[in-house]
């Protein structure tokens, strides 16, 4: 969670994986209810899915952003 003095910016959330889509990462913040974590908390999180392919040697990253009312 962001500082109480950085109220301004975003908190975050990020799964990694390897040998499976960024978009699978974003899925399992979503399915698992990740955000929930943040009970209290007001304003943008930011979800961050970072995927590797080890034969390729290949990153890959979503963000998705959600805002908590």
């Amino acid at each position: 969670m962001p500082y109480k003095r950085y109220v301004e910016m975003p908190a975050m959330i990020i799964e990694l994986k390897w040998d499976k889509s960024a978009y699978t990462a974003i899925e399992q913040i979503k399915g698992k209810d990740y955000v929930q974590g943040l009970k209290g908390y007001k304003g943008k999180v930011l979800l961050v899915g970072i995927s590797y392919d080890k034969k390729s040697k290949q990153h890959q990253c979503v963000i998705e952003d959600v805002i908590r009312a």
